[in-house]
């Protein structure tokens, strides 16, 4: 679906760089987030690469059921957990969950990348959800892209954003210990 030849448009040499920079065809970049990685490729060498370099969770299927936890939830850092990469209806989607400050308040959100086109990411639906206490916080969206950096779909805050009170409130116990329970599913648009 998509494999393809790459692309055949025949460019002038001094346009070249600026088509390379936008062609459907060039290579996608690494999607981990913990660090920044440089390696590029196709979106089956990024799988084998985020396998083996990084050791990501691979998952089948298109639903998921993850816990987060961090012992001291005071701390104001930016954190990134592992990231979790789901094969559903034969494509990978990376599951991001992180905490940062939005001005002073700290956040922590969960949000879904798909590893191919933005495009193709339109295909998709995915819902994550979050909740505890008798609550419960839903999120709804379109996949971005890997295109779409990590960290601009983070700051265009386009996924499930839980306030730190919230979050140890869902978490229950003495509000000290952060313990989320976050499910969520994915579905082709028709």
């Amino acid at each position: 679906m998509y494999q393809s030849m790459g692309c055949c448009d025949i460019f002038p040499y001094y346009s070249k760089p600026k088509h390379e920079k936008n062609c459907k065809y060039r290579p996608y970049n690494c999607p981990y987030a913990g660090a920044e990685c440089s390696v590029t490729g196709d979106i089956s060498l990024l799988i084998k690469h985020l396998k083996n370099d990084h050791k990501v969770d691979m998952h089948d299927g298109c639903t998921f059921n993850h816990r987060y936890v961090k012992s001291d939830a005071g701390e104001i850092d930016n954190a990134t957990w592992m990231l979790t990469v789901f094969n559903c209806f034969g494509r990978q989607f990376c599951l991001h969950f992180e905490t940062f400050l939005i001005g002073m308040s700290p956040v922590y959100m969960a949000f879904l990348r798909f590893m191919g086109t933005e495009d193709e990411a339109k295909e998709f639906s995915y819902s994550i959800e979050v909740g505890g206490n008798g609550r419960k916080l839903t999120w709804q969206g379109v996949p971005r892209s890997i295109r779409d950096s990590h960290q601009k779909v983070r700051d265009s805050q386009d996924g499930l954003i839980i306030q730190r009170n919230m979050a140890l409130f869902f978490s229950g116990g003495d509000r000290q210990e952060l313990k989320l329970k976050v499910s969520g599913r994915i579905w082709k648009d028709q």
